[in-house]
C-alpha cells in the first residue's frame, strides 16, 4: 500500500479596505479536518481540482464559501506549503486518502459591500462549512486556528503582511469584532 500524499489546495486571503483579512468560524468537523474549542476561525480554502488554474481555484473557492465575486488579484505565496492532518480514526471520508493538504495561498482586495459576503448558505453543490464571519488583523490569524494549521498561517501573516499595511498590530489592543 502505497503512502498517503498531499491533497492539492488553494488558501484565500481576502483584504478588506482597511487591511483586515476576512475569516469564518467552521460549523463543524470534516473529517480528518476537525475543530477544536477555541479554535474555529479560518480563512477559505479548498480543492484544487486536475488542471485547473489555480487564481481560477481560488476564485472559485472564495465563491463557494463566501458568496464573493468583488475581488481583485493581490498575488500569491511564493512557494507551496504542506500540513498533516491530525490522527483521524472516523469512518472512510473524501478527504481519508490523503495525508493532509499542500497548498498555495492567493491574496484578493474585497471590492464589494459587505452585503455581498454571504457564508451560510450552500453554493456549486457545496454544503456550507461556516455559520459566521469578521474581520480580523492579520497578526492575530495563526492563534483563532486549528494549531495543527497554526505553521501555515505564520507562513501566510510573513508573506501578505504588506497587503495589511506592513506594520504588526498590537495583539492586545485589537478586539475581535462583531460577528456576522
Amino acid at each position: 500500500m502505497s503512502e498517503p500524499v498531499y491533497r492539492p489546495n488553494v488558501g484565500i486571503v481576502l483584504f478588506d479596505r482597511s487591511g483586515r483579512v476576512l475569516i469564518a468560524r467552521r460549523l463543524r468537523d470534516d473529517g480528518p479536518e476537525i475543530v477544536l474549542p477555541g479554535h474555529e476561525w479560518q480563512m477559505p480554502q479548498g480543492g484544487v481540482d486536475p488542471g485547473e488554474d489555480l487564481v481560477a481555484a481560488a476564485r472559485r473557492e472564495l465563491w463557494e464559501e463566501t458568496n464573493v465575486t468583488s475581488a481583485a488579484y493581490l498575488g500569491e505565496t511564493a512557494s507551496w506549503v504542506t500540513y498533516d492532518f491530525p490522527p483521524y480514526d472516523g469512518p472512510p471520508h473524501r478527504l481519508s486518502p490523503f495525508r493532509g493538504q499542500r497548498q498555495k495561498w492567493v491574496a484578493f482586495r474585497f471590492e464589494g459591500e459587505e452585503g455581498e459576503i454571504e457564508v451560510t448558505q450552500s453554493r456549486g453543490g457545496m454544503e456550507p462549512e461556516f455559520s459566521a464571519w469578521r474581520w480580523e488583523a492579520i497578526d492575530r490569524l495563526p492563534e483563532l486556528v486549528v494549531p495543527f494549521k497554526r505553521a501555515v498561517y505564520e507562513h501566510v501573516v510573513r508573506e501578505f503582511r504588506s497587503f495589511a499595511g506592513g506594520a504588526p498590530t498590537t495583539l492586545a489592543a485589537a478586539p475581535a469584532p462583531a460577528c456576522r
